[in-house]
């Protein structure tokens, strides 16, 4: 057993709102510069929808993950070295300008020096590519909160593999019933194969915490890597000639802040922490046989932080007491593996993705409510979830590789949290019947409703501090985030930004103190047994 540390991040879809808080300031503190135009480390999708780029999920297009080969082992879907080799100087397989957006701006300068006149002066849009006036055909939000409209629901590859089993009956309920916004970054994965898809080696996984980056002195511009990546978080900046992606935020992360995107989400529905697997483990779960047992390969090399046995193999490994600790209190280990109600998008990529989601229950709520039923009922919830198969379906085609079995039961655990906490907040006490109902104790069911729900600040955030003697140079700014002396010559805020280091980019030095001072003075309380293991996962 060879125990590594991984951060990750879960994501409550229950509670986004589709505000687009999380990536703008993620633009604004990393892609904001001269070459990054079309670039969102983190961007919100409506679904049903496309998402970003275009399509990004039709594998047999884009070639991205991995595919199980006859012999039980697993290789690239876009080919192996020999393949790799024989094309490296071809153009690989990879999204164009429209599969994104041409980026633009626009003419402002019209506005100010416009001539008096009796028509107003209009600030057309111009491209960034070509600098010619533009129409604007799409952006990365272009069809936001248009999920289920006609026209919009069929260029989902998700619709369109369940249109292909149950025809125009899952149009007409999908129009009906329900629309969520999906947050996505980069998965930053067990078995990334972005970093075995790039010839120069560029692609490495961070062995102390696990984060994926780039290193731009190693990168040659193949873009193999976005061929790769099944999800296509993988950019090329055509200024600099290499690639970049989501880094995590990981100076944050060093100094134990959250990334960006978590710290100024308005729903506080991101949680961060720290996971323990085995390393060892991790390409025979990839190599699963049926993809939808992906999900609980995967929780299987998760390894528990409280087992004597994981501890002492971890502290052979090198593995820091304070990071063991934040493992035993990690919100993202409770809600994946504790509670089981997080899960992972597309498992059956075979990457093994750590940014995992917990499913929306709105859908159910909103659709009995306007059916004139008490929408919080336990006996009715559960009702409508086993009911309403179309959600379920599309759910379990984002999360489970198809199989709905864990989705309702993870859907049927909110219900009854949900349904809980109403007794307790209308008649001062829970019954014990409803959370025994889906396997768990009434203590399990109030933490969970802690920590979904209200969780605090070092709740949501359990992020250890890195270590002088395993990340060196923590003061500086690497990987595609690096101005200072960059190929580029730009600065942090674009071409011509003017000051030189903006204030809003905190030292590390400043960033241990902002940390140390938000620190409340009592752990979280240890999690409680969430009962009996959920049906349908081993």
């Amino acid at each position: 057993m060879r125990v590594m540390a991984q951060v990750a991040m879960v994501m409550n879809l229950d509670k986004c709102i589709g505000c687009h808080t999380c990536s703008v300031t993620c633009k604004q503190a990393w892609t904001n510069r001269t070459g990054t135009e079309y670039v969102w480390f983190n961007n919100v999708e409506t679904r049903p929808g496309q998402g970003y780029p275009r399509r990004y999920e039709d594998q047999e297009k884009w070639q991205g993950g991995w595919v199980r080969t006859a012999s039980g082992g697993i290789k690239l879907r876009s080919g192996g070295r020999l393949k790799k080799l024989l094309t490296i100087f071809a153009s690989p397989v990879q999204p164009e300008m429209d599969d994104y957006y041409e980026p633009w701006t626009y003419d402002y300068e019209t506005l100010t020096n416009a001539p008096l006149g009796d028509d107003f002066p209009v600030a057309r849009p111009k491209s960034l590519i070509t600098g010619r006036t533009m129409a604007i055909e799409q952006s990365a939000n272009w069809d936001d909160s248009l999920g289920g409209g006609p026209g919009w629901e069929e260029r989902d590859p998700i619709v369109e593999k369940l249109h292909a089993e149950s025809q125009e009956r899952i149009r007409f309920e999908y129009e009906k019933s329900f629309m969520f916004f999906l947050p996505r970054i980069c998965e930053h994965c067990l078995n990334p194969s972005c970093m075995a898809a790039c010839p120069s080696g560029a692609i490495y996984k961070r062995e102390e915490d696990g984060i994926v980056l780039v290193d731009q002195d190693a990168c040659r511009g193949w873009r193999q890597c976005i061929t790769g990546c099944p999800y296509k978080k993988i950019y090329y900046n055509h200024r600099s000639g290499k690639a970049e992606k989501c880094h995590f935020c990981y100076p944050r992360i060093e100094a134990g802040i959250p990334t960006v995107c978590s710290e100024t989400c308005v729903g506080r529905l991101r949680h961060i922490g720290i996971i323990l697997y085995d390393a060892d483990r991790v390409t025979k779960a990839a190599a699963t046989k049926d993809p939808k047992d992906l999900y609980a390969a995967q929780l299987e090399v998760m390894l528990d932080p409280n087992d004597p046995e994981v501890l002492r193999a971890a502290r052979a490994q090198g593995i820091a007491e304070d990071w063991l600790d934040a493992a035993r209190r990690s919100p993202v280990y409770a809600l994946i593996k504790h509670y089981r109600v997080a899960l992972p998008l597309h498992p059956e990529y075979r990457t093994m993705p750590m940014v995992w989601y917990i499913p929306p229950l709105s859908p159910v709520v909103d659709l009995l409510r306007e059916q004139g039923h008490d929408a919080e009922a336990a006996g009715n919830l559960f009702g409508a979830i086993d009911a309403l198969r179309i959600p379920v379906d599309y759910l379990a085609e984002l999360f489970t590789a198809g199989d709905p079995a864990p989705v309702i039961d993870v859907l049927q655990k909110l219900a009854a949290m949900r349904s809980y906490m109403r007794e307790v907040t209308l008649r001062g006490k829970g019954d014990p019947t409803i959370a025994e109902a889906v396997g768990m104790t009434p203590q399990a069911m109030e933490q969970l409703y802690r920590l979904v729900a209200i969780a605090r600040y070092n709740e949501r955030y359990v992020i250890p501090k890195a270590h002088y003697e395993m990340a060196h140079n923590l003061e500086e700014m690497g990987c595609s985030v690096d101005f200072d002396g960059s190929v580029t010559d730009d600065g942090p805020f674009g071409s011509g930004s003017g000051a030189p280091v903006p204030v809003a980019i905190e030292t590390f030095a400043s960033m241990q103190a902002r940390r140390a001072a938000a620190e409340a003075d009592q752990a979280p309380p240890p999690l409680p047994p969430a009962g009996d293991e959920v049906p349908g996962v081993r």
